[in-house]
């Protein structure tokens, strides 16, 4: 059965990112091999992936390399980071349906968002963990989900938990 994964700000070969995030790896190869792991453990090759940007700071065929070893098809929507994507790449904020949720998915954390009063999820990265998710939203940045990517039944499970979104229309 094919699967819907959601990840951000996994920052391949970005050396930075282990100080920026005091991520627990003595090196950049390190943090790369173990967050490939970890995707490939849990992701198939017939599954797809959302990329909520930052995805690498390296150039387009560094990029290529990483996605090459990345068991499933991918999505990439523009992060901070990605200049790999180029100026125009299309995605900036994906509206997308799964199991008939609404869920928006962006870089970028929102206080609202479409369809937010209805209750569908919002999912974004680029805080590395550190911004509380209001309502109906979660972080998917790796730092957030112990360097994994976050599948939807996980996701749904996450919102189960998670309070309505502050501007919920009451029926």
């Amino acid at each position: 059965m094919t699967q819907t994964f959601f990840t951000s700000d996994e920052h391949y070969g970005h050396f930075n990112i282990l100080k920026y995030s005091n991520r627990p790896f003595s090196s950049i190869d390190e943090h790369d091999e173990f967050l490939i792991k970890n995707h490939n453990s849990i992701v198939s090759s017939n599954d797809h992936v959302i990329h909520a940007g930052d995805f690498t700071l390296s150039k387009k065929e560094d990029a290529q390399s990483y996605i090459k070893r990345l068991n499933g098809h991918h999505t990439f929507i523009r992060g901070s980071h990605d200049y790999w994507l180029g100026k125009n790449h299309p995605i900036q904020i994906l509206d997308t349906s799964i199991n008939k949720q609404n869920i928006i998915i962006c870089h970028y954390c929102m206080r609202t968002w479409p369809r937010s009063h209805y209750n569908s999820w919002h999912l974004y990265g680029h805080s590395h963990g550190r911004l509380e998710p209001i309502g109906k939203s979660w972080d998917i940045g790796v730092d957030n989900n112990n360097f994994f990517p976050v599948s939807f039944d996980q996701i749904e499970l996450i919102m189960s938990n998670r309070p309505d979104s502050p501007n919920l229309i009451k029926k």
